[in-house]
């Protein structure tokens, strides 16, 4: 017979016996078993707590790294560079990264989302200006109009009883002014938005959109233009570093970047080379369908960081609707985790295919650069490929060497490999705004492409060859090489 504790077997006759007129306290009985008998199953042993069961899920379009440890660094027969890369053998560990470069496609994810979050921002604002504040009562008026875009958590009567409704409404009705506010007010996502001038529900509506175009007579072929200077995307940073060594409190440590525009410069096509015509480039690069995977450039560090942090919370928010587990944070990455992942596992490699040369066994190019004596198109392209071109290296990853050269997080320092740490090394200095760039690209010539070659830009900096590629730290035992490949 199987054991069954005292307070079971009573639980059990209880509710045998119980009248159906009194089933309706069914529901206290069971709470009062568990607060009672909360310790019955463990048997009083350390059991632990456990939660929802994770199982870790690839992200879409990314490969895994397993990590391990390299020769990162130059030879000792370029004496030049070894004097900026000397070697030295470091560890990282696990991590997923994009298969390919971010794509126009999927930066234009990032820019209309955040589109379309400031203008439903300006349409909440217009409706409260409309209609007023309490509209609690009075749901005809958001039937239809700048009504439809009414911030929806100031919706709820703040008469309801508290428990009626959720901690920010609560936070309302007490009189905290900040939830009141739509500025800070929930938005209504559900609502489309629309952009056909012919689809305008009325003249407030009207009113907000115009103001999110340039005036006509700045337009170009006649046709309606965003005012990108609008587009700017607003978060918080938590600096655990920071905290960690300075012993500070979270208070301390939380930073609120500028408002960031996150449209990428496409004027970069044309400042980036005199005497030269690239208009198309500058017209129809980033916008036009025929590009949408190509590799996006004219794209700031500080706006690659902040394309990682919109991706994450995008992620999070999904998530989390979904009731599961959160997702680690995607980030550029560092120096080292590049390096290490370019090299696709071969030790000692000069290119991610190996080498020495750029050329396989078929007189074709292996890559997108400049090569021979400045002939950009001797390897089949002029600017930019496609970010799925020429063969992936062993760890499935496109374009490690040219295409467009890559931010990391690292910040450059000619003497960071002789005091950085030898597990997971960087050196990422907030003071430093001089960035370390990976892989050369397609202006560059072969030395660039070579995976221990290291260049650096101004974090400001925006040009029509630096692009980037994100990583997302794994979650779970370390994956080693071995279990990879099993």
């Amino acid at each position: 017979m199987k054991y069954i504790d005292m307070f079971t077997l009573a639980f059990v006759i209880t509710l045998k016996f119980m009248s159906y007129s009194n089933m309706k306290n069914i529901g206290l009985l069971v709470l009062l078993a568990l607060m009672t008998g909360c310790n019955s199953g463990d048997r009083g042993q350390l059991v632990g707590t456990r939660g929802k069961k994770y199982n870790a899920e690839k992200p879409f379009g990314m490969a895994l790294i397993p990590g391990g440890s390299f020769i990162m660094g130059k030879s000792d027969d370029d004496l030049v560079g070894v004097n900026d890369a000397p070697t030295k053998t470091v560890t990282v560990r696990s991590y997923y990264m994009d298969e390919t470069e971010v794509t126009n496609s999927e930066y234009r994810q990032f820019v209309n989302w955040v589109r379309d979050s400031v203008i439903r921002r300006k349409l909440a604002l217009k409706a409260v200006e409309v209609l007023g504040y309490d509209l609690a009562n009075d749901a005809a008026e958001l039937d239809g109009g700048i009504g439809m875009f009414y911030p929806t958590s100031m919706l709820t009567d703040p008469a309801l009883d508290p428990e009626e409704f959720s901690y920010t409404e609560y936070r309302r009705a007490e009189g905290d002014d900040k939830y009141s506010d739509p500025e800070y007010a929930a938005l209504n996502w559900e609502q489309e938005l629309f952009f056909d001038t012919q689809d305008y529900p009325d003249k407030p509506y009207a009113e907000v959109l115009d103001e999110m175009f340039l005036p006509m007579e700045l337009s170009y072929n006649g046709q309606r233009t965003w005012d990108v200077s609008l587009f700017e995307y607003e978060y918080k940073q938590l600096d655990i570093e920071k905290a960690a060594r300075e012993g500070l409190s979270r208070w301390d440590v939380i930073v609120y970047p500028d408002p960031l525009s996150v449209y990428p410069d496409t004027t970069a096509w044309v400042r980036d080379f005199n005497y030269s015509y690239n208009e198309p480039m500058h017209n129809d690069y980033f916008w036009h369908e025929a590009y949408s995977e190509y590799p996006v450039v004219g794209v700031s560090w500080s706006q690659a960081n902040a394309f990682c942090n919109w991706r994450t919370d995008y992620r999070n928010s999904y998530l989390k609707s979904k009731g599961k587990h959160f997702e680690n944070k995607f980030r550029l990455p560092t120096e080292a985790e590049w390096e290490f992942a370019a090299r696709g596992g071969l030790q000692g490699a000069t290119y991610p295919w190996g080498g020495p040369y750029t050329k396989n066994d078929r007189a074709c190019f292996l890559a997108n650069f400049k090569p021979l004596r400045g002939d950009y198109a001797a390897d089949q392209a002029l600017y930019t490929v496609e970010a799925e071109s020429f063969e992936p290296n062993d760890f499935g990853l496109y374009n490690m060497a040219g295409n467009v050269s890559e931010w990391t997080n690292s910040s450059y320092d000619a003497a960071s490999y002789t005091y950085s740490s030898t597990m997971n090394p960087n050196v990422n200095d907030p003071n430093n705004h001089r960035k370390v760039v990976r892989g050369g690209s397609w202006k560059d010539v072969a030395y660039f492409l070579q995976v221990s070659s290291r260049d650096y830009e101004y974090d400001s900096i925006k040009t029509s060859y630096i692009g980037f590629r994100t990583i997302q730290d794994y979650l779970g035992t370390d994956v080693t090489p071995n279990q990879a490949s099993n």
